[in-house]
């Protein structure tokens, strides 16, 4: 009897050791419900204030440093940083130094990093991305024209792969414009660009077009690289009396050297761009800023709305401004028409 007794006691505890055991584990079960539910709450939180708790990483590669591929950027990294928010977007920003073979390096490593976009800025740049990858999406800015750069026939505004972006082409027909209202005298127009890059190449089409209809001469002078330009620009002020120089990279890197033969020749320059401006007379300009800022808008579609790049129309900068340079219409002795803004210059 005392060792039924025993038994009995002993089972009893155990059974009591049992039913605690079992309400801590249900006490436990309890607490990794409402955490998971605390945490499905903070992520749809921070989802509806921008990109979520995804960190988002973003390769840059830019064709080289000058003042409007350096202000796309900037704008880019803007919109993209505001739109997400602090802490949730990482640039990864790699200057190719103007060569070819960076751009590929450079590109090549953000494909084996696997970053989430790429944008490009510049034709080389974009050259380079398209190579280096067919699947991670690619927005390209300060790029003329899409369809030469990537050798697309059949154009409708997109390209159908993965990439899409923003242009920087003011319009060609009223750059021309602005030359006969600054010289309505002028007899000889010459149009000079790098011939290495395409899209100053279909610039100066589409200039050379523009003088045809109003039959004003032209003569068209190419340099290879910087090196040529000094030769190039004193042979065209020699032979014309106004010079032309569309957006291009080359000719944007090298405005001293520009500067200092067309100023001493007395030939009014007219650009395609506001940093050339810094040597010429008047252009009519974009903001590299505006379609950097416009191209990190569309990055954020992309990321966060799943917009197929392929499908996204290139986009244009909203407006254009005539500007003029005071200082070297002063020495030139030259007077614009009113509506002209001052190009502000370091």
């Amino acid at each position: 009897m005392k060792l039924s007794k025993k038994i009995i006691s002993v089972l009893t505890a155990v059974a009591m050791m049992t039913t605690l055991a079992a309400c801590g584990n249900d006490g436990g079960s309890a607490g990794s419900k409402n955490n998971a539910g605390n945490g499905s709450s903070s992520v749809q939180s921070q989802g509806s204030s921008g990109g979520g708790n995804k960190v988002y990483h973003i390769g840059i590669c830019q064709l080289r440093e000058h003042e409007a591929l350096d202000a796309a950027t900037k704008g880019f990294q803007d919109a993209l940083t505001e739109k997400l928010g602090e802490g949730n977007v990482e640039f990864d920003l790699q200057n190719a130094q103007g060569e070819a073979t960076n751009c590929s390096t450079i590109c090549n490593g953000f494909v084996t990093s696997n970053v989430d976009l790429i944008m490009a800025n510049a034709t080389g740049a974009l050259q380079a991305a398209v190579t280096a990858t067919n699947s991670i999406p690619i927005l390209g800015t300060s790029i003329t024209n899409y369809a030469t750069a990537l050798n697309l026939s059949g154009w409708e505004g997109h390209t159908g792969t993965n990439v899409s972006g923003t242009s920087d082409l003011a319009p060609i027909g009223q750059q021309e414009d602005l030359i006969l209202e600054v010289l309505p005298d002028v007899k000889t127009v010459g149009i000079a660009y790098c011939s290495s890059e395409p899209n100053s190449s279909y610039q100066a089409g589409l200039m050379k077009e523009a003088l045809d209809a109003d039959n004003i001469a032209y003569k068209e002078y190419t340099a290879a690289d910087s090196n040529e330009i000094q030769s190039v620009l004193t042979t065209a002020c020699d032979e014309c009396d106004a010079l032309y120089i569309p957006t291009d990279n080359t000719f944007a890197s090298s405005v001293e050297t520009i500067k200092n033969v067309v100023v001493p020749a007395g030939i009014p320059l007219f650009a395609g761009e506001a940093g050339i401006c810094a040597a010429g007379v008047a252009t009519l300009s974009i903001s590299y800023y505006d379609i950097g800022k416009l191209t990190g808008e569309m990055a954020y579609d992309i990321l966060v709305n799943g917009k197929d790049a392929g499908t996204m129309d290139i986009q244009t900068a909203p407006n254009v401004t005539k500007l003029y340079n005071k200082e070297i219409c002063e020495t030139l002795n030259i007077t614009v028409p009113d509506g002209y803004e001052e190009l502000k210059t370091e």
